[in-house]
């Protein structure tokens, strides 16, 4: 399909697409205990609600939104995300209570499924193998800057103007990426290629498409992974807060675990189609199995308590490994899919989400 956007324009687009999704958890981990400050909730809400109710969304709407690019397009679907994200920001920085606030937090996770699903489908559309890894690490790199300076940008507004500004610039970003979207990127599913949104054929598209035992077995590896990746996120503040005392410095600590991911992922583009996916993916999965043993000895060690430097050291390490498995597992699943893209990458997304999976965190009373 031609068109007169660049490859480097669809890169920076997608990244900044489905970065949404990161900057929605990562800008608000510094104004967690400030928002349960301002807003009166009782149980058996906490703040920690604000993040796991909007993993739930998502995981709902990923089932849904990607249905609906395989029948009305991707980019139909992914401005109808976008809509519904938008509502759910208004309604959680007008807010009153804690409730509500975390009812905008359930919207804005069910609109952000449209970029992270419609995006991945675009890719899908337009590119094959080891290219469409090697895409899908270049936008993760691009991806990777927003969780690195978001904590930043977002502590410096929260102290300014407080932390509904955050939702302010949360509603300037999607009706930014909206405009530029519809502007700019073509549809990459024709017409005569999309599929009905029918119960009846959605459930048997999706019988065939988790009887892939490639599939099934890539849905589980990628919950393992996101799981591990959202405990940190979810008990990052507090672990820096309360275990290391660092507060007005947490950005940086944050931004720099996660430069980890994005030098894996700018790796990953240059080497995965001289060493395909399956050899990078494999490597990354040894490489964090052998971080992670090692981190658990150095903890007994520590009894408990590792030195900060080591904290880093470690946690930086994982990271990088998860940075190469991010592109490459997602590619490998999406591989086989062809016109279910949409389909396929709800059910990629949405079962790999830890409120489909074992991998779960336990999240923590009220701070």
């Amino acid at each position: 399909m031609t068109s007169s956007i660049s490859f480097r324009e669809r890169i920076a687009l997608y990244a900044l697409l489905t970065s949404l999704t990161s900057i929605s958890i990562d800008a608000l981990l510094p104004g967690l205990r400030q928002i349960g400050e301002d807003v009166v909730g009782g149980p058996p809400l906490s703040t920690q609600h604000i993040i796991s109710l909007f993993i739930f969304g998502m995981a709902v709407g990923e089932l849904l939104l990607g249905p609906l690019s395989d029948a009305m397009g991707r980019k139909k679907a992914l401005v109808l995300g976008l809509g519904i994200y938008a509502v759910g920001t208004i309604i959680a920085m007008l807010a009153g209570s804690l409730e509500v606030v975390i009812l905008g937090r359930i919207l804005q996770g069910v609109g952000v499924s449209g970029p992270k699903i419609a995006t991945r489908a675009m890719i899908r559309d337009q590119f094959e193998g080891d290219a469409m890894a090697r895409v899908m690490s270049l936008m993760f790199t691009l991806f990777i800057m927003v969780p690195m300076l978001a904590p930043a940008m977002a502590q410096g507004v929260n102290y300014m103007a407080g932390w509904r500004a955050i939702f302010g610039i949360y509603l300037a970003m999607a009706m930014i990426l909206g405009l530029w979207l519809v502007i700019r990127q073509p549809e990459t599913l024709p017409v005569d290629k999309r599929i009905s949104f029918r119960p009846k054929l959605l459930i048997r598209n999706g019988r065939r498409i988790l009887a892939k035992r490639r599939v099934a077995l890539l849905i589980v590896a990628t919950g393992m992974v996101f799981g591990s990746q959202l405990l940190y996120l979810s008990t990052a503040a507090d672990l820096f807060f309360d275990a290391y005392e660092i507060k007005e410095t947490f950005p940086f600590y944050f931004a720099v675990l996660a430069a980890g991911i994005g030098l894996a992922s700018f790796l990953n583009a240059k080497l995965v189609q001289r060493f395909g996916t399956d050899a990078m993916t494999r490597a990354a999965f040894m490489g964090l199995a052998i971080i992670g043993l090692l981190m658990l000895i150095a903890s007994v060690l520590w009894r408990g308590h590792l030195p900060l430097v080591v904290l880093m050291v470690f946690t930086f390490s994982a990271f990088f490994t998860i940075g190469i498995l991010f592109g490459n597992l997602n590619a490998m699943a999406m591989r086989s899919l062809g016109q279910v893209a949409g389909l396929g990458a709800s059910l990629i997304a949405s079962g790999s989400s830890p409120y489909c999976h074992p991998v779960r965190h336990r999240y923590r009373e009220p701070l």
